[in-house]
C-alpha cells in the first residue's frame, strides 16, 4: 500500500498544479483573451478527439495494464509491448484513408449548426492519435509502477504551454487560427515526451512472438475499446452534442468552464487511480482478493473525505468565483457546477469499482454497463438539452452516473462479495450535506476573494473537527493526536 499512497501524494500535487494552470487558462485567459466561439471550437476538437481516442488506440492503454504482469520473461514482455504498439495501426490507417475520401461529408455533418467547425474537423483525428499514443506510452510507464512523471506531463505540461500561447494571442503574436494549430502541436510534443520517458524506464526489443496470447489480448482490447469509447462518450459527448443541437459555439465555452470548476472534485481519484489501477490488476491476476478489498474500502472513504471538502469549497464559493471571472455570460453555469460536482463526489465513493470490473474476468460486463451508460446519456442529452439547454446536459450526466454506479456496485458485490461502503460513508455524506446547506446561506459583504477565503477556512475547520469527532479516518485522527501531543 505504501507505493500507492506515496505516488498518489505526488500525483495529487501535480494534478492540483495542473488544475491551477488549467484554472488560470479556463477561468481567465481563455475567457478574456480568446473569442468565445474559438474557445468553444478548441473545446469541441479536444472533446471529440477524446471520444475517438480509445477506438484509434484499440484499447491498448488498458490492455497493457491488464496483461503485462502475466508475462514473466523480458522476451515475452517485449513481444507483448511490440504488439501493443502496432495493433492500433490496424485501426488508424483504414480510418485515416476513409476520412480522406469522405472528409467533406463528415465535416458538413458535424458543422451544420456551426460552420466554423468544418475547416478544422481533420484536426480531431490528429489530436486523437496524439492523445491515444500518449496514453499507451503512459501505460508502459505505469506497469513499471512509475506514474508520477507521466502524470506531470499529462496534467501540467500542456496547460503551462497553453497559458503561454494564450498570452501570445493577447499580445497578438498569434491569432486565434494559429492558436488552434499550436495547441495540436503541443499535444504531439507531449506524446513524444511520454514515449522517450517510457523507453528510459524499459526499452523493449521490437519483435513478435507466438507466446503472446494474441487471441485473448485482442478479445480484451475489443471490449475495452467499446467500453472506453462508451466512457469517453459519457465524459465528453455533451460538449459534442451542444453545438449539434444549439447554435453558437460560445455555449460550449460557458458549459466547459462550469464543468472544469466542478471537476476539481475528481482530483483525488485521478491521482490515486494512476497507480491503483496496475496494482489492482496485478492483485486480480494473482487472485489476491484481500488486497483488492483493502484498497477498495480504504480508497473509498479517503477519496470521499477529500472530495467532500473540495465539493464544499467549490459550491459555497461558486457565485463569488464567477464574480472574480467578471464575465456575466459564463455565470449561467452555477447549476451545472453543482450537479456535475455532485456526480463527481459520488464517483469518488465508488473508488476502484470500475478498475476492479475492467481487470477482472467480468470485464465483458463492464463493457455492457459502459455501453448502456453511453446510450442512456446520448438519449437523455438529446431530450434534456433541447428542453433545458446546458443544464440539461449536466442533469443527464448526473442521472447516468448515479444509476449505473449503483448497478456496478451491486454487480461487484454479487459476484465478488466485496463492497466499499460502511456507516462512515453515510456520516461523510451527512456532514457534507449539512455544511453545504449552512454555508450557502451565509453571505459576507466583502470582496469576492475575501469572501472565498473566509468561507473556505471556516468550512475546512468545522469539517476537520467533525471528521475527527466521528473518527471517520484513523490516519487523520492519529495525525491530529500526534500534533496535539507535540504542541
Amino acid at each position: 500500500m505504501g507505493i500507492v499512497f506515496k505516488q498518489s501524494a505526488w500525483n495529487t500535487i501535480f494534478i492540483f498544479l495542473g488544475f491551477f494552470f488549467g484554472g488560470i487558462n479556463t477561468l481567465f485567459l481563455y475567457t478574456h483573451f480568446l473569442d468565445p466561439d474559438y474557445y468553444g471550437l478548441i473545446t469541441f476538437i479536444l472533446s471529440t478527439a477524446a471520444v475517438l481516442l480509445p477506438i484509434l488506440i484499440f484499447g491498448m492503454q488498458a490492455t497493457v495494464i491488464k496483461f503485462f504482469s502475466t508475462y514473466k520473461t523480458n522476451q515475452d514482455k517485449d513481444a507483448f509491448l511490440t504488439k501493443s504498439l502496432f495493433l492500433p495501426l490496424l485501426v488508424i490507417v483504414p480510418v485515416g484513408i476513409l476520412g480522406m475520401f469522405f472528409y467533406d461529408e463528415v465535416a458538413n455533418l458535424i458543422s451544420k449548426k456551426n460552420p466554423i467547425i468544418k475547416n478544422y474537423a481533420y484536426l480531431i483525428f490528429i489530436v486523437a492519435i496524439f492523445m491515444g499514443y500518449f496514453e499507451l506510452f503512459y501505460a508502459w510507464s505505469k506497469v513499471q509502477l512509475q506514474s508520477v512523471f507521466g502524470n506531470f506531463v499529462r496534467e501540467v505540461f500542456h496547460r503551462v504551454i497553453i497559458s503561454v500561447l494564450l498570452v501570445l494571442v493577447y499580445f497578438k503574436f498569434l491569432n486565434a487560427d494559429q492558436f488552434i494549430y499550436a495547441v495540436v502541436i503541443v499535444y504531439g510534443f507531449r506524446m513524444l515526451i511520454m514515449l522517450f520517458y517510457s523507453l528510459k524506464l524499459y526499452r523493449p526489443k521490437l519483435h513478435f512472438s507466438k507466446k503472446v496470447d494474441s487471441k485473448n489480448m485482442v478479445k480484451y482490447a475489443f471490449y475495452i475499446v467499446l467500453s472506453a469509447s462508451a466512457g469517453g462518450i459519457l465524459l465528453e459527448i455533451d460538449k459534442f452534442m451542444i453545438p449539434q443541437i444549439e447554435t453558437g459555439l460560445a455555449k460550449v465555452a460557458y458549459y466547459s468552464v462550469a464543468v472544469y470548476i466542478a471537476s476539481v472534485v475528481s482530483v483525488p481519484a485521478r491521482a490515486m487511480l494512476q497507480i491503483a489501477s496496475p496494482i489492482t490488476a496485478k492483485a486480480l491476476n494473482e487472485g489476491n482478493y484481500s488486497e483488492v478489498l483493502k484498497l477498495y474500502k480504504s480508497s473509498s472513504i479517503h477519496l470521499l473525505l477529500i472530495g467532500g471538502l473540495l465539493f464544499l469549497w467549490i459550491n459555497i464559493n461558486v457565485v463569488d468565483l464567477y464574480k472574480i471571472i467578471n464575465k456575466p455570460e459564463y455565470a449561467t453555469g452555477v447549476f451545472v457546477v453543482f450537479i456535475i460536482s455532485l456526480s463527481e463526489l459520488f464517483k469518488l465513493a465508488l473508488s476502484t469499482n470500475s478498475v476492479i470490473l475492467a481487470n477482472s474476468k467480468y470485464y465483458r460486463v463492464y463493457f455492457y454497463f459502459s455501453f448502456l451508460m453511453a446510450f442512456s446519456v446520448v438519449i437523455l442529452n438529446d431530450i434534456l438539452i433541447k428542453k433545458y439547454g446546458t443544464n440539461g446536459a449536466a442533469i443527464s450526466t448526473f442521472l447516468v452516473v448515479v444509476i449505473y454506479g449503483f448497478i456496478r456496485l451491486w454487480y461487484v458485490l454479487k459476484k465478488m462479495k466485496i463492497q466499499p461502503f460502511s456507516v462512515k460513508t453515510l456520516f461523510v455524506f451527512v456532514i457534507v450535506g449539512l455544511l453545504y446547506l449552512l454555508f450557502t446561506q451565509l453571505y459576507f459583504p466583502f470582496r469576492p476573494f475575501v469572501n472565498i477565503l473566509i468561507k473556505s477556512i471556516l468550512v475546512a475547520v468545522i469539517y476537520a473537527i467533525l471528521v475527527y469527532i466521528f473518527r471517520i479516518s484513523e490516519p487523520f485522527n492519529k495525525s491530529v493526536n500526534f500534533l496535539k501531543k507535540r504542541f
